[in-house]
């Protein structure tokens, strides 16, 4: 006899909102091991069979979780590169620090949860496409030449060296952050920079 699928609660709750942000906020305060269901319902000042009603398993929440914050960056990046001057505006991107708890965590996540590092390995590579076709199109010619450096290379560039930044920063390691930081400044600054002839 088959069993009916379990019900689950609506995407556009307002509990389902909270049950996230209180998932968010365990998070970043106690790390991801501790975001069990009893302790983020605890947080969001629910029963505990309530958030199982929203998300069936640990792996649900943490993976809604991931999802919520990359619509977040999603949008943030889409702002990024629709602005005037889109490099410099994606460098401010990777290199803000406000979710830097949060990063850190969802990164040690995908450690341990499969399903969570397939997700992020994919939003990842969504983001460093539209990075790449962003790039092609504002730096254009300056992309030809022995000395330039491809669209994608300069994704990576970008975005490591932002992560090696936040990371390094959230242990209070600070040894050539500001040498680097004026690298890639300068770096920006000669891309950007109207082409000679």
């Amino acid at each position: 006899m088959a069993t009916a699928p379990r019900r689950v609660g609506a995407e556009s709750s307002a509990t389902r909102a909270l049950i996230l942000s209180a998932a968010e906020t365990v998070m970043r305060e106690e790390g991801y091991a501790a975001t069990s269901t009893r302790r983020v319902a605890k947080q969001a000042g629910l029963k505990p069979s309530l958030v199982h009603y929203y998300f069936p398993t640990t792996d649900d929440l943490l993976l809604a979780v991931f999802r919520k914050g990359a619509e977040e960056s999603d949008a943030w990046l889409d702002e990024a590169l629709a602005s005037p001057d889109p490099l410099r505006a994606l460098w401010k991107l990777l290199t803000d620090t406000s979710r830097t708890e949060l990063a850190l965590e969802t990164m040690a996540l995908a450690n341990h949860r499969k399903a969570i590092r397939a997700e992020i390995a994919a939003h990842s590579e969504r983001m460093r496409a539209r990075q790449v076709e962003a790039f092609t199109r504002v730096l254009g010619g300056k992309l030809a030449g022995p000395e330039a450096c491809p669209p994608a290379a300069l994704s990576l560039i970008l975005a490591g060296i932002g992560r090696a930044l936040i990371m390094e920063g959230a242990f209070g390691v600070e040894s050539g952050h500001a040498e680097a930081k004026g690298y890639v400044e300068r770096m920006i600054e000669r891309m950007m920079a109207p082409a000679k002839g």
